[in-house]
């Protein structure tokens, strides 16, 4: 689910809308804006966005969408994709995808600290939607509350400038997630609408639905959805390891779309070494170029790609069969220790950028998010 990955959500419900439509002859639709934030990156925003908008398109509204701050500052991609993926995942035309209006990076950074960027971002977004009709307009922004403040971008100013509500989502990691949505509910006020808590792992539900989710009822945060943790969101493809990773591709590299969700070291004897293997699932399997043993054992079970360190290339016998296998085998420059840690990272800063995570999100989504709640404490009445 992304992730997710940085989002802002902005609903504008107009007079001529398929909404006003709905609520009877004379009626007229309220218009409503809400920026969907969190308080850190990879929270899953984007998941919930497309899981929401999905629920809310299939109502027929008109969907705009627009990224107004793209990229980040402590981003190394140098094109931002998050734009055009979600874009074609809503099915979007031309007409209704806003562009960027600030790339944030190191670049522009140094450019406001020096004032050779003196714009009022803030009179840009709230031009950009004034000029823009839809029934949901989709806004992208920065993955924090911080972010984007240098430019008068952060999340509670950009509630601010365009007077929206906020809903954040938030992953479940400890309960340390309490205190920083009271402190976001203190920055915000009554602009916070409430929460999505996001990526719960199984064990974890019951402490959520039982303890956590009745606390922050109380305190005036209200609880939009739980979604459970999965795997599948959580994996990354063999392509993103081998980019992340700087490897060599010794062969089969027309399986780098193989998705995997677990990582295993292959570093003690075979015996023991098959019996962990077996245990793993789409695993991607780090081992010394000179393992042939294990790398034979790791071929035999769910192991989508090879992953050998040592710059010690594997025998033709191992490459026929991977071949055989369909198994991606990669070579890194790396030792054991950095080539793990740099999966583990890919690990946890998962984007939502495939077809099979998209149909996942959104059945979640159909399950789990309170979407009828949302627009009654929006003030807004579908299908009446």
């Amino acid at each position: 689910m992304v992730v997710w990955e940085r989002a802002i959500l902005a609903i504008v419900f107009q007079k001529s809308s398929p909404v006003a439509a709905k609520l009877g002859a004379g009626k007229v639709a309220k218009s409503a804006k809400l920026v969907i934030g969190s308080l850190e990156a990879y929270s899953g925003k984007s998941a919930v966005i497309v899981g929401l908008a999905h629920l809310l398109g299939k109502q027929g509204l008109d969907l705009v969408y627009s990224k107004p701050v793209s990229g980040g500052l402590d981003s190394d991609d140098e094109t931002d994709e998050d734009v055009p993926f979600l874009a074609e995942t809503l099915g979007l035309k031309a007409d209704r995808i806003l562009p960027p209006i600030l790339m944030l990076d190191s670049t522009a950074a140094q450019k406001r600290l020096t004032q050779v960027d003196q714009q009022n971002y803030g009179d840009r977004l709230q031009q950009q939607l004034s000029d823009q009709a839809g029934d949901l307009i989709l806004l992208e922004g920065a993955g924090s509350l911080e972010e984007g403040c240098l430019f008068d971008l952060s999340l509670v100013q950009m509630a601010e400038v365009v007077d929206a509500s906020v809903l954040l989502v938030t992953c479940f990691r400890s309960m340390e997630m309490l205190d920083g949505l009271l402190v976001a509910k203190q920055q915000l006020g009554d602009r916070l609408l409430g929460v999505v808590i996001n990526d719960v792992s199984s064990e974890k539900l019951n402490t959520v639905h039982e303890q956590i989710c009745p606390f922050l009822e109380q305190q005036n945060i209200p609880v939009f959805g739980v979604l459970p943790s999965s795997t599948l969101l959580r994996s990354v493809t063999v392509a993103e390891l081998v980019h992340q990773l700087k490897a060599e591709v010794l062969c089969r590299g027309d399986r780098l779309d193989l998705m995997v969700e677990s990582l295993t070291i292959g570093a003690m004897n075979v015996n023991s070494a098959l019996r962990y293997f077996r245990q793993g699932h789409n695993m991607a399997v780090v081992t010394g170029g000179d393992r042939t043993d294990l790398q034979w054992a790791a071929m035999e079970t769910s192991t989508q790609c090879l992953i050998l360190t040592g710059h010690i290339p594997p025998t033709k016998t191992v490459i026929t069969r991977a071949e055989e296998l369909e198994i991606p085998i990669l070579s890194v420059d790396l030792d054991t220790l950095t080539t793990v840690e740099i999966i583990e990272h890919a690990f946890g800063h998962v984007r939502l950028h495939e077809p099979v995570k998209v149909q996942c999100v959104r059945e979640m989504s159909a399950v789990h998010l309170h979407c009828d709640r949302l627009l009654a404490e929006l003030g807004l009445t579908v299908g009446a």
